[in-house]
């Protein structure tokens, strides 16, 4: 299993903005004013960014972490790291 010191707080920050992606629906059902559902939208927008931004940089810590480690196991050995970390660089 792929898990991080920092996935607990993830989880409980997308958990969060789940429950407010949940009153946006409820604000725009009840016809809320659309200056109130944006600045929901704005929170929603927030946390999925933080979320994201922690995963990301937790995950490129982790990948130049094990770059570090293999170094001296040979030619090819920190691959698969540098790999991970050029193809999670596109989600920044």
């Amino acid at each position: 299993m792929h898990t991080h010191e920092t996935h607990p707080a993830i989880i409980k920050r997308l958990r969060r903005a789940g429950g407010h992606l949940a009153s946006v629906v409820e604000m725009l059902e009840q016809g809320k004013p659309c200056l109130d559902v944006a600045q929901q939208l704005q929170a929603v927008e927030k946390a999925i960014t933080q979320a994201k931004k922690a995963l990301i940089q937790d995950h490129l810590g982790h990948c130049l972490h094990h770059m570090v480690q293999v170094q001296d196991k040979g030619p090819g050995a920190q691959q698969p790291s540098l790999d991970e970390f050029r193809q999670i660089t596109k989600y920044l």
